[in-house]
Formats: C-alpha cells, sequence, structure tokens
C-alpha cells in the first residue's frame, strides 16, 4: 500500500485532494474540473484510496467520494520541523529589516 508521501507526490491527486476539501464529488465532476479522463482520474483516486485519504459513498450509480483528512497528520508531523525552521528564519528577517530600514 502505498504511503500518504508517495501518493501526495502526484499534483493531480493534490488537486483532487483540494476540490475534495469543500464537498464530496462524483469521479465524472472531478475529470471536468482537471482535464482528465474519467478512467484517469479513476486511477487517482484508487491510490488516494488505497492511503486512505479519500472514502467513497455508494448511492444507487454513483459513487462520491470525499476526503478523509486523518492520514494528512503524518504528513502535518513531518513538516512540524520544516515550519519551525522557516518560522525561526522569518522572524530574524523582519527583526533585520526593522533593524535596517530602507
Amino acid at each position: 500500500m502505498a504511503t500518504a508521501f508517495t501518493v501526495l507526490a502526484d499534483p493531480h491527486r493534490r488537486q483532487i485532494l483540494d476540490l475534495l476539501r469543500t464537498r464530496e464529488r462524483v469521479v465524472g465532476e472531478l475529470a471536468d474540473q482537471l482535464g482528465l479522463s474519467q478512467p484517469g482520474v479513476s486511477k487517482h483516486l484508487r491510490m488516494l484510496r488505497e492511503a486512505g485519504l479519500v472514502t467513497v459513498r455508494h448511492d444507487a450509480q454513483r459513487r462520491w467520494y470525499g476526503l478523509c483528512p486523518e492520514p494528512l497528520a503524518e504528513v502535518d508531523d513531518w513538516l512540524a520541523p520544516y515550519r519551525a525552521f522557516w518560522s525561526d528564519r522569518l522572524d530574524a528577517l523582519e527583526r533585520y529589516l526593522e533593524e535596517n530600514p530602507q
């Protein structure tokens, strides 16, 4: 099974997650929004499902896909030290700019 990191490496899968942040969507709508074929979107959705990043809900003939954000906590945990790194650097830049006005 692919990890969240592996799955998120693909820009189309990140775009799918961005679209699912607001509401559930069907494959056809995602395909239209992304300009991809339905089979292509289905392949991306399969990878996202296997990584636990999306859920699927069956409604008669339609499958509604929704965001499942819990696996993103692993990514967030990994990014935390980098946020601190950049926060320290930006604070230093701010101090420098305040001390050296142009």
